[in-house]
């Protein structure tokens, strides 16, 4: 007997998905790993975990967009068919800045043996390239100081290695360094192209122009014992020597360390080390190179065997300055930063106010007033006179008005002002802190602004301090401090608008030592005469500091941050929420969400102060106002 019952059209496929299978196929080709595992998402492209992540493609995909997706896909395959994480590890410097300069000339290198071989991976890889140098508005630096010069390198071995010219985008950045480049190491520059499938000798050529760059004293004699050891290990290995057990758990152990390795990003991971914005090809599980090579190495074991409290110090704090953004640029700038502040972000206002008005709406409908009644004294309450006329002998009645808990609130807004945070991400987090601020003022919530970075790279006077001293060792952090205060929170809205322009000035974002920010934050709550306080955190990366890493434990500024955010988290009254963007911030605080696209933010934070504020309203204790007693009959 037929059945009436029509079967299910098949789900119609996406336009993008023959698009998506050519790029994985040609993915899991290139790099010789039929069973790779290849994902599409809005988030940084890369390795992660062992599978390979790509941009998600637009629907209506143009030539140039297909072209910088291959390209990402390209750059994945060739690290990972080019590239042996072993060797890599054994020649990786200490120093941070020795350290970005050798993972992006790696990374130029792999990407550099594919372009040689096929024409369309040469062309996707420009492609990539091209596009990410103008999202990081590359093409605006003007001095060394804001130009990464392990950017600048990679770029210059990528000419060398193909005869490809830089990016138009990344000229500018190149043009300020090739000059010093090449009169100090334009010879080893030279020797790279004889060795390119060589990644030992090129690794040993790289450390000849770090010593001709005057980076070399970075590498230890440690890394190079380390370096004889492995090759020892490797003849032993070969000629069938090695048999014992504890070798065994040895090559088991750096299988471990290769397979974290082999999660290394792309070049432009040097972003936070040196102010690259916007960086692409980060991700947070690598070893050594995670969101920046700048980051220090996190330790597998997070929270294990650390004291509870940090032995974090200082070298010196004379340096370091608190100061109002209103002091640190003229009024006519200020007020042409905030011009192009509204300029760019003018299509994302609108939707963050939309986000911002249903806020406003949520906590409106919180305040609707609610009563005591029956009370022998307070305000005459007209609608129980009924019961006097009726009865001359009946009381008269009184109410009084219950307090709502949220109006005695403040909020801060801590914002890092990082380099990784240059471009889109501090445009929109800027705009975002701008119109919450005005909704929340506007319901009663008082509401402080604060910003931090450092006021130097590499270390600044501190770092001139601590080597007039002649290098102590563990000095403790090493730079200058700078905490900007915004807005305060006792400031009305409209007098400190344009100081959020100020996110906008070429030089201000610099490096991030999130751990003493969130101290002082939280130290300015304290202070605050409100009796609900809440803290939010937006940032899009661990705290990082190249000169405080480079003379100190590698873990050094991520325990300080662990401890100050267990210490707000466990015994403050400060409530405690973090945002962060691109960047896996649960694992730091308890509170938290990780948002993969600057664009996101604006959501996160009006629903997370929503969530909390009605949190609030529902566990509010009974009202503090003091009310006449009910008479007993």
């Amino acid at each position: 007997m037929a059945s009436n019952i029509k079967s299910k059209p098949p789900a119609k496929e996406s336009p993008t998905e023959p698009f998506k299978r050519s790029v994985a196929s040609a993915l899991r080709a290139i790099a010789r790993k039929p069973d790779l595992e290849i994902t599409y998402a809005a988030e940084r492209p890369g390795l992660l975990g062992g599978k390979a992540r790509l941009p998600e493609p637009a629907r209506k995909l143009t030539r140039a967009e297909a072209a910088i997706v291959r390209g990402n896909a390209d750059s994945i395959a060739l690290k990972l068919a080019c590239h042996d994480a072993a060797i890599h590890r054994r020649g990786l410097p200490e120093g941070q800045q020795a350290r970005a300069v050798f993972e992006a000339v790696e990374q130029a290198r792999v990407e550099s043996i594919g372009a040689r071989r096929m024409t369309g991976v040469a062309q996707n890889i420009t492609a990539m390239l091209d596009d990410r140098y103008t999202r990081g508005k590359f093409e605006q630096v003007s001095q060394r100081a804001d130009a990464p010069i392990e950017e600048a390198l990679a770029l210059m071995v990528r000419e060398r290695l193909t005869g490809l010219a830089p990016p138009a985008a990344a000229k500018n950045l190149v043009e300020l360094w090739r000059p010093l480049i090449e009169e100090r190491a334009g010879e080893d520059l030279d020797r790279l192209e004889d060795i390119i499938e060589d990644q030992r000798q090129f690794s040993d050529v790289v450390h000849d122009l770090l010593d001709a760059l005057e980076m070399g004293e970075d590498r230890s004699s440690d890394n190079e014992e380390d370096d004889d050891e492995g090759e020892e290990e490797q003849k032993n290995q070969e000629s069938g020597d090695d048999g014992d057990a504890a070798d065994s758990d040895d090559q088991q152990s750096m299988s471990s360390d290769d397979t974290q390795m082999s999660t290394e990003d792309m070049p432009d991971d040097a972003a936070e080390a040196a102010e690259s914005p916007t960086a692409d090809m980060a991700d947070d599980s690598e070893l050594g190179d995670t969101e920046t090579p700048g980051e220090p190495q996190r330790p597998r074991q997070h929270g294990q065997n650390e004291p509870r409290g940090p032995d974090y110090r200082a070298f010196t704090m004379k340096f370091d300055e608190t100061i109002a953004a209103e002091d640190l640029c003229e009024p006519e700038e200020l007020d042409r930063l905030r011009g192009y502040l509204d300029k760019q972000l003018s299509a994302l206002q609108g939707v963050v106010a939309r986000l911002a008005n249903r806020l406003q709406r949520r906590l409106m409908a919180q305040q609707n007033r609610s009563w005591d009644f029956d009370l022998e004294e307070g305000i005459l309450d007209p609608a129980r006179l009924t019961r006097v006329i009726i009865d001359p002998m009946h009381a008269l009645s009184f109410k009084w008005e219950k307090d709502t808990e949220f109006r005695d609130t403040v909020v801060t807004l801590l914002l890092d002002n990082s380099g990784s945070m240059r471009g889109r991400p501090i445009t929109v987090a800027a705009t975002c802190a701008d119109i919450l601020a005005r909704t929340l003022e506007r319901c009663g919530v008082k509401v402080e602004i604060l910003g931090f970075t450092t006021r130097a790279w590499k270390g600044g006077q501190s770092r001139e301090h601590w080597l007039g001293a002649g290098k102590p060792a563990n000095p403790g952090r090493l730079n200058d401090l700078r905490h900007i205060i915004y807005k305060s929170a006792d400031a009305p809205w409209r007098r400190a608008r344009k100081n959020l322009g100020l996110m906008m000035r070429e030089g201000l974002l610099k490096e991030n030592i999130d751990g003493e920010a969130l101290d002082w934050a939280h130290k300015r709550l304290l202070a605050r005469p409100e009796q609900r306080k809440i803290l939010m955190m937006i940032s899009d990366g661990a705290p990082v500091d190249d000169s405080t890493l480079s003379v100190n434990p590698g873990n050094y500024l991520e325990r300080h941050l662990r401890w100050i955010i267990e210490e707000i988290e466990t015994r403050s009254p400060v409530e405690l929420i973090a945002i962060g963007i691109g960047h896996d911030v649960t694992r730091y605080y308890r509170r938290a969400v990780t948002i993969v696209d600057a664009e996101e933010l604006g959501g996160a934070m009006t629903e997370k102060l929503a969530e909390l504020f009605a949190e609030g309203n529902t566990a509010a204790p009974e009202p503090r106002v003091r009310r006449p007693r009910k008479r007993v009959a």
